[in-house]
């Protein structure tokens, strides 16, 4: 029986461990270990050819497989093509492993032969040639029929380049285990992020320089993109070459050849093999050097001396609905507002142009379909056709005409950032899967590095989301002021953190208002910790400011109607000194509020904590879920009401989707994705109590989840403003518009809030 027991739990425990192999291992949990390299031993009579990724790519791991042979690139047919067949393909080229492949030219089409044809590979070949096949150039299909491959984003351990085609070498790609910028100067080896040092490349598991003789420009301005840096800049040579003297540097066997335009080191083609003198180093050079421009947010200073909180660099374009720094849908600004691009021909080069404008690096992925969210106002650009060394995304040509495209097609980027060290000083622990657990922090304590804890108390949604963005993780989904179900290090239970508070925009913890070396903690760490649960994806619910508009009226309305929405605080606090046959004067109007981001919307509260309201006979999800103010044209708040989510349902969804949530019999509640919820104008608490408000010119501002207790992807968006004119008969409510959507300057006219997100509180 033991040997049968030993088996079942040893097939249990690798299931257990399957379950979240998707999500990946942050820092903190064990890598599974990687097979290292070998270099491939073919017989003499297979056919020598060399591979690459080419075509309309937006990541720089996939793209359209070309073969390089009998002088010629050429490409693949899709026909019998399998994941089989992709993974030899992108283990040849140095990934560890292929994601997927695609027929029918989705790359676009290639030129010249169609090397393979029916290819049937197992996935042990060490290169394409070796597949059975028609025979190599033998095909009847058409470059509609080229395949392309997405290749995992990890290289595999130990890969050396091997060149088969001595004689070819200025048509092949780079392809290299690794390559980084190692800062040799000691004022520089003591900065984050390191932004000048030796340019090196690691092949064969060995860390190698580049002889520097055929370096340019353009190559540096790769390196640099790479690395997160938008620009690069001249440097003291002198000093490098007195170092150089002194240390005898270990060469690449061959040089660079990069246009300016690449996005990575990989589409850079590779230049002549370089020639070295007898001692091994290289003729008339040095190991090169490059030194790069970081952005603004990113500028070299001690940890401490970093902006409190993120701010985009320029006031054209901007990145809005990502998880983390250098991610979102790009916004432009045209006449005044802001509005998305479409993603037909959306492709690395524009976008890399969009992430140098903001003071990242290249672009990382081309993003398309509203994959992180959709948009709200006009489509401003079609068929942006960038060279990639445009200053702003509103240089490059672009198709005006915009048609069939709708923010289904929001274009977005991920974008190069410099590594600034941030995931290594936090982590979560005792959780059931990485992406859980008690906060964990690295201080300096005494003199040492100690992990410790934060204080749970006054933690909220906003410090999760900082956490989340600090490791990588995604947007928060929950943040937890107890944790005592996750018990973490126990070395790590005393608090050293207290008192965060942040705006929700901080690349770090760290950057959150605190208390420092003060700790106030009233309840203790341990089980009183702050934890936090992280999520890829969420919600991002935005109202639709035409329905404000068309929908607004005015009512007069007796208090003996009024009972219900006295005992919810829906009126304003003289009502309570009127006599019943008295009336209010109620501001009416409808809110549309749909659900754009890429997950649904759900109540903090689980339907058991909900709680029931007998007057109107319904349950409550969120306490305060919308608030409604009027302020007079100084900004001092002259009117408010609040409507809390008595029900969050789909009222109706985009062609295709179906509702998911609905009220009706204690059902659940929700809005899903690409659906909305309607609040009409005639149900109790729609509604601001205008009874004592004087004539005048006024600014009517409503709020979504103003006290963030779900957490967002933006929650920029989540106010409505519009321009309300009263005349004591008579209300006009016009120049509705969602918070953010318009150019700074107009949206200063309009006092009150400029968006949902909070500086501190």
């Amino acid at each position: 029986m033991l040997p049968c027991l030993t088996v079942l739990l040893l097939l249990l425990l690798s299931l257990t461990k399957a379950q979240y192999e998707n999500l990946g291992y942050p820092p903190g949990y064990p890598e599974p270990e990687l097979e290292q390299y070998s270099a491939p031993q073919l017989s003499p009579d297979t056919p020598r050819i060399q591979l690459r990724l080419a075509g309309d790519k937006r990541k720089h791991n996939e793209g359209r497989v070309e073969v390089f042979y009998n002088s010629e690139w050429g490409t693949v047919c899709d026909d019998d093509f399998t994941l089989h067949a992709a993974q030899v393909v992108c283990r040849e080229l140095g990934y560890l492993e292929a994601v997927s492949w695609s027929p029918s030219s989705k790359y676009g089409k290639g030129e010249g032969p169609i090397w393979f044809d029916n290819l049937h590979c197992t996935g042990q070949e060490k290169t394409l040639s070796q597949c059975p096949s028609n025979g190599i150039g033998v095909s009847d299909c058409k470059h509609s029929e080229d395949v392309g491959v997405v290749c995992s984003d990890k290289r595999i351990p130990g890969f050396k380049f091997v060149n088969t085609l001595p004689n070819h070498v200025e048509n092949l790609d780079i392809q290299v285990e690794d390559v980084h910028i190692r800062p040799i100067l000691s004022s520089y080896r003591k900065r984050i992020p390191v932004t000048e040092g030796y340019v090196e490349i690691k092949d064969g598991g060995k860390w190698k320089q580049i002889c520097n003789t055929q370096w340019t420009q353009f190559n540096s301005r790769v390196i640099c993109g790479m690395f997160g840096f938008p620009a690069e800049r001249k440097y003291n040579a002198r000093v490098y070459k007195m170092f150089a003297r002194r240390r005898k540097p270990s060469y690449w066997d061959f040089s660079v050849n990069c246009t300016g335009n690449e996005t990575h080191l990989s589409s850079c083609r590779l230049g002549q093999a370089v020639s070295l003198k007898s001692n091994d180093t290289c003729a008339d050079g040095m190991p090169v050097v490059v030194s790069c421009v970081p952005g603004r947010a990113f500028a070299p200073a001690s940890v401490t001396g970093f902006r409190k909180a993120f701010r985009q660099e320029q006031a054209l374009v901007r990145l809005r609905g990502g998880a983390i720094v250098g991610e979102g849908r790009v916004e432009v600004l045209k006449n005044g507002e802001w509005g998305t691009i479409c993603d037909d021909k959306w492709n690395l080069a524009s976008a890399t142009v969009v992430c140098r404008e903001l003071g990242f690096g290249t672009a990382k992925e081309a993003l398309s379909g509203g994959r992180l969210g959709q948009g709200m106002g006009p489509v401003h650009m079609n068929e942006v056709a960038c060279t990639g060394f445009e200053k702003s995304i509103t240089e490059c040509p672009f198709n005006k005409e915009i048609v069939d495209c709708s923010h289904e097609e929001d274009a977005a980027v991920r974008c190069n950032v410099p590594a600034m060290g941030f995931q290594d000083r936090l982590r979560l622990s005792g959780g059931r899967n990485p992406y859980e657990g008690r906060v964990e922090v690295l201080v300096e304590k005494n003199g040492s590095l100690v992990w410790g804890t934060v204080c749970g108390g006054g933690w909220g949604t906003m410090e999760a989301m900082v956490v989340c963005r600090q490791l990588g993780l995604g947007f928060a989904s929950n943040a937890f002021q107890e944790t005592w179900y996750w018990p973490g290090q126990v070395s790590a239970d005393a608090v050293v953190m207290s008192g965060v508070r942040c705006s929700g925009t901080e690349m770090s913890l760290s950057h959150c208002l605190h208390h420092g070396e003060h700790i106030s903690c009233a309840k203790g760490g341990g089980r009183h910790a702050a934890g936090v649960s992280c999520s890829e994806t969420a919600p991002d619910l935005v109202l639709n400011p035409q329905v404000v508009q068309e929908t607004t009226y005015m009512e007069d309305r007796p208090m003996f109607m009024l009972q219900c929405a006295y005992e919810e605080n829906c009126l304003a606090s003289t009502s309570s000194q009127v006599p019943a046959n008295s009336y209010r004067r109620l501001l009416r109007f409808s809110s549309q509020i749909h659900n754009n981001g890429q997950s649904d919307f759900r109540p903090k509260a689980n339907r058991e904590s909900w709680v029931w309201h007998d007057c109107h006979r319904h349950y409550h999800s969120m306490e305060v879920f919308t608030l409604y103010d009027l302020y007079s044209l100084n900004g001092t708040k002259v009117a408010e009401g609040h409507k809390a989510s008595f029900c969050l349902e789909d009222s109706e969804c985009d062609e295709g989707i179906e509702k998911r949530y609905e009220c009706a019999n204690f059902g659940e509640q929700g809005i899903t994705v690409g659906c909305w919820d309607t609040y009409r104008h005639d149900i109790d608490c729609q509604w601001v109590d205008i009874t004592e408000l004087k004539p005048g010119d006024y600014i009517f501002q409503i709020v979504i989840n103003p006290n963030y207790e779900v957490p967002e992807s933006d929650y920029t968006n989540n106010i409505v403003k519009c321009r309300c004119r009263y005349d004591g008969h008579r209300v006009w409510m016009y120049s509705c518009h969602n918070g953010g959507s318009l150019s700074t300057e107009t949206e200063q006219t309009f006092p009150g809030l400029l968006n949902n997100q909070v500086t501190h509180r």
